[in-house]
């Protein structure tokens, strides 16, 4: 860390003021975490399984670039892993460069992203530096977090739900400059309050999977989640499905938990679920090999399911592992029931029996992160101590590819946090009674 960094990190621990900020002197370099163009052919034959994100990502000293009118400096106290970040560092399905280089054609400013290098994370705590033209709601010294909706809104496809926006990306996986680095760059539009009660470590850890969570499953633009609802999740403990679990928790449903270990299954149960079921311990083989699904399988889940809620099918599957399970998910769900998809963790390309799906008028929802107001809105449930962060383990920033190693083989439980410019964790707390009130939900899914 540069004496630049020092400076800042101290007026940061001593919660100056926005005088304080503006008379910093911003580094024109910053360490980030990135993916080089030179390395995108580093994996050609390599099974997927087999590539190593520790191979790819390098922490680079690397430019900072000029603000854009609308945008923020953020100094990034700390960030987290997502899953794009791991399809980010082995290339797959495409190379992220092509995401940069489309964006330098449709869009002035996206000329800046389009760099040998991609500065990758789409999670980020810490406070405002410097704004850019036409910024009003931030100023220098705000504590905030970001979402990773970056938007141009020209369009008017765009002004009912952001995310119709045909100028929608996703910061740090479509745009540079991402949250995994010492500093951002990021779209005024990107920003939130920090939740006071969290440390910067606990705050950097929700953003996209909180987001993504509340719009598929809560949002009218998703499930449109109800009392009552029956909600089938799968990966209930992981980063995304654990804020699916608790929003179907507080919003009255029954989430019925899939998870692949019996620890993964406590972490559940500390969250307030009751109906879980181990994929390890019913041993289910959705798939004869790899192209032929088996039926039965479907079949043997369903009455597991009934078995647990007392003769009830899911009105809701949420969906993210994507081809291993998504034949099951559409055979499990109840008639007129919905199927809300994500991600696809383990393949993009589904196939389910469709009888299934016509016969009894069930229907997919295509979901994918959230609007500025659904993020705003699953934040604030944060803000009030009723949505918790489920951080388990947390990286220094020259680890991120050990970090994001750890979450592509699966060995994660809940979110990894990545500590930026923050020189520990447990820093950040400015509200010390909410969290005291909240500090035994928190403590279990921290643990």
């Amino acid at each position: 860390m540069t004496a630049d960094m020092h400076k800042i990190v101290d007026a940061i621990e001593s919660q100056g003021d926005r005088a304080t900020f503006e008379a910093l002197e911003i580094p024109t370099k910053y360490h980030g975490a990135v993916v080089r163009k030179s390395d995108v052919g580093m994996f050609a034959g390599v099974d997927s399984r087999d590539k190593d994100p520790r191979e790819s990502i390098h922490i680079d000293h690397v430019d900072l670039p000029e603000l854009a009118p609308g945008e923020a400096l953020v100094a990034v106290m700390a960030s987290s892993i997502n899953y794009n970040t791991v399809w980010t560092s082995i290339f797959e399905p495409v190379s992220t460069f092509g995401f940069l280089e489309r964006y330098a054609k449709s869009h002035p400013d996206g000329a800046r992203h389009n760099l040998p290098y991609h500065v990758i994370g789409s999670d980020a705590s810490g406070v405002v530096l410097r704004v850019g033209p036409g910024v009003n709601a931030y100023a220098p010294g705000d504590r905030v977090v970001a979402h990773c909706l970056s938007v141009e809104l020209e369009s008017p496809m765009g002004h009912n739900d952001t995310m119709m926006d045909p100028e929608q990306r996703i910061w740090g996986f479509e745009t540079n400059f991402g949250g995994l680095a010492e500093l951002a760059i990021v779209k005024a539009n990107q920003l939130m309050p920090k939740p006071e009660h969290l440390t910067w470590e606990e705050a950097a850890s929700p953003g996209l999977v909180n987001s993504t969570a509340y719009r598929q499953l809560v949002s009218r633009n998703g499930a449109g989640m109800k009392q009552g609802d029956v909600v089938l999740i799968w990966g209930a403990s992981g980063g995304l499905g654990s804020y699916a679990t608790q929003y179907a928790l507080n919003g009255g449903a029954i989430p019925v938990c899939v998870v692949s270990s019996p620890e993964k299954a406590e972490i559940c149960r500390a969250m307030g679920a009751e109906l879980i079921i181990d994929r390890s311990a019913e041993n289910y083989k959705f798939w004869k090999d790899a192209t032929t699904q088996d039926p039965k399988e479907w079949q043997r889940l369903g009455k597991k399911i009934r078995e647990l809620t007392g003769g009830e099918d899911p009105d809701i599957v949420f969906e993210h592992p994507g081809r291993e399970t998504f034949g099951a998910s559409v055979y499990v769900t109840k008639r007129g029931g919905t199927i809300a998809t994500c991600a696809s963790t383990s393949g993009f390309m589904h196939e389910y029996d469709n009888r299934y799906l016509w016969m009894n008028l069930k229907r997919i929802v295509g979901s994918h992160f959230a609007n500025y107001r659904e993020a705003f809105e699953a934040n604030r449930l944060i803000q009030k101590g009723m949505i918790h962060p489920t951080l388990s383990k947390t990286f220094r920033l020259e680890e991120t590819g050990q970090a994001a190693f750890e979450v592509y083989q699966n060995q994660h439980q809940g979110k990894v946090g990545v500590l930026c410019l923050a020189p520990e964790p447990g820093l950040g707390v400015t509200d010390p009674d909410l969290r005291q009130a909240t500090l035994e939900k928190i403590n279990r899914f921290t643990a």
